[in-house]
């Protein structure tokens, strides 16, 4: 059984989620953990904008923030149906399993990805009802 991933919706957020996973592997294991940005940004000859960096990177995993903000998203589209929540649900939840935000990140970006493929699902059900019009099968003629 072949699985038509274009035709299902799930195409698109695959691939984002899949490029914001490399991108998130990429801050993870090639800057932060291999060791290229700064250990210690108290010195005072440490670098600026790479200490900048590292210390907003550290903020969205420290308490798990971006595994919240991923969960906030995914359950506000959930609740309302909202596609733009669900993108950032989705993508935060992501880059939350990777960035050591697991369980609040799985569940939000769970549920926005319920949204994504849901609304692309209901988007082509409306699509194949509009082309069957109830005049479609009567034979019925002008009347001029």
């Amino acid at each position: 059984m072949r699985i038509n991933l274009p035709k299902h919706g799930v195409a698109a957020p695959l691939l984002l989620g899949a490029l914001v996973a490399a991108l998130a592997l990429w801050f993870r294991h090639g800057l932060l953990e291999a060791g290229v940005l700064p250990r210690d940004c108290t010195v005072v000859d440490a670098p600026f904008a790479a200490c900048a960096f590292k210390d907003a990177l550290v903020q969205t995993f420290l308490h798990q923030r971006l595994g919240w903000v991923s969960l906030g998203a995914g359950v506000l589209a959930f609740a309302f149906s909202c596609r733009r929540l669900a993108w950032a649900g989705w993508l935060s939840g992501v880059a939350g399993l990777v960035l050591y935000s697991y369980d609040p990140a799985a569940v939000g970006g769970l549920l926005a990805l319920l949204v994504l493929v849901g609304a692309d699902e209901q988007q082509r059900q409306g699509e194949r009802e509009s082309d069957q019009q109830p005049g479609n099968r009567l034979r019925v003629g002008g009347l001029g």
